[in-house]
């Protein structure tokens, strides 16, 4: 086998075969491969594609470059994954609230990637919490509190790892076959009895179009059934941030209000994640409306926000998160808010440029050794079709100096258009499979 002649068979619209794209994925996690390879291929698959078999042996051969886990628990084994937009920290509520209604959630995420924010790098913000743990750790965490979310060990999808850094400084993020292979290698290595794929759709995700959209999920439902997990995929809306709030430290707070009982601080946030929540529990035999019960039950019991605390605990954060979580989220030096430059209404909300903007500010990183200001971010955005007046306030920015806040609200401005009001579409557009 030869890196060179696999990335050559690729460029000249080849699929190698599945041996192949095996050992490909072996020299990823082995260092066997060279980073110039590994960014040639990806930029050679984003550019000509894989075959469905070659996606599918591509996924596989990922999954397979480390340890595969199995479960003995005493309820199913679920889990979602989000194909990235911005605003969206669905996984911080979900997985608690799975938890709360019995099943175990073994969640194995990734950190942020191009315009969007990363679930590890949101927990992260949490002082003192850290998302890599052992794969024991994984296994105590998930049967003691039932919802661990952490980074993939070393021993679990060590290829995709090494090519999601990659991906991320080398332009090459949007290609379905690479998103499908490093979802599921991670997704279907975690040993799941179930998944749901939150598969975003519009301004602020990596696809724009509906049609795009549509073939992402039906590859993710299409290879993850064939892998012999029960999986099913939602198109839901990204024309707008999910959450009032787009930051790391600034999206964990929203979902500790959720948590608490406010499901009013994020209206669209919490009824996706009932959705997924909901759309999992079906996936595994409940009825809907027994599984509505149980989900709503969970939030406004306060056992979701139990589960949540605990689970940071067990991973080194405060022992007192539940209680006490305002006072343990670090703020930036400079908060201000961004005025509207006109009179109308928000017509429409470019939501990978707001992506970007936290980017800047730097939460986010722009080559793979970037650190992140969890502190920095918007929150109390205006939301779509909003009335406005010139001078009122569009966001809150929070940055670490007054030069990175003015750049910053000159970004805003320019990412949300003001004219005639723009009427917002359902948050679910569709479900596959």
């Amino acid at each position: 086998m030869d890196a060179r002649a696999i990335i050559a068979a690729i460029r000249n619209r080849q699929t190698p075969d599945p041996a192949a794209l095996a050992w490909f994925a072996q020299g990823l996690a082995s260092g066997a491969v060279s980073d110039a390879q590994a960014g040639a291929f990806a930029m050679a698959v984003c550019l000509n594609g894989l075959s469905d078999q070659g996606r599918v042996a591509l996924t596989q051969a990922m999954r397979d470059s480390g340890d595969v886990l199995a479960w003995d628990l005493p309820g199913p084994v679920l889990d979602k994954h989000s194909t990235g937009g911005v605003g969206d920290c669905v996984s911080l509520i979900a997985a608690p609230v799975l938890a709360a209604c019995g099943a175990y959630v073994p969640m194995i995420s990734g950190r942020g990637l191009g315009h969007t924010g990363g679930t590890l790098d949101k927990l992260e913000s949490i002082p003192g919490l850290s998302t890599q743990v052992t794969e024991q750790h994984l296994r105590q965490i998930t049967r003691e509190v039932g919802c661990a979310i952490v980074s993939a060990t070393g021993q679990i999808a060590p290829a995709d790892r090494r090519l999601y850094a990659i991906r991320d400084v080398t332009a090459t993020v949007e290609s379905i076959d690479l998103i499908t292979a490093s979802i599921l290698s991670k997704k279907l290595a975690a040993g799941l009895d179930g998944l749901i794929l939150d598969v975003k759709c519009g301004s602020g995700a990596f696809m724009k179009t509906p049609g795009d959209a549509r073939a992402l999920a039906q590859a993710l439902v299409d290879a993850a059934n064939g892998a012999g997990c029960r999986t099913a995929a939602l198109i839901t809306d990204m024309n707008a941030p999910l959450a009032p709030a787009l930051g790391n430290a600034v999206e964990v707070a929203v979902c500790m209000d959720v948590l608490e009982g406010n499901s009013a601080a994020a209206p669209r946030l919490v009824d996706l994640s009932k959705a997924i929540c909901v759309h999992l529990l079906t996936l595994q035999g409940r009825s809907a409306p027994e599984a509505s019960a149980q989900v709503a039950l969970a939030l406004s019991s306060g056992e979701a926000m139990e589960r949540f605390a605990r689970m940071i605990a067990a991973m080194g954060g405060p022992p007192d998160m539940a209680e006490d979580w305002r006072t343990h989220l670090p703020a930036a030096p400079v908060v201000g808010e961004v005025m509207a430059p006109d009179i109308g209404h928000i017509a429409a909300i470019d939501g990978e440029a707001l992506g970007l903007v936290v980017v800047g500010l730097g939460g986010g990183r722009r080559v793979e050794n970037d650190r992140i200001d969890p502190s920095v971010g918007l929150t109390d955005m205006i939301g779509l079709g909003a009335p406005v007046t010139r001078g009122q306030p569009l966001c809150t920015l929070h940055a670490a100096t007054e030069e990175a806040a003015g750049e910053a609200a000159r970004a805003v401005r320019a990412a949300i258009t003001i004219g005639d009001a723009a009427v917002p579409g359902p948050l679910v557009l569709e479900r596959i499979g």
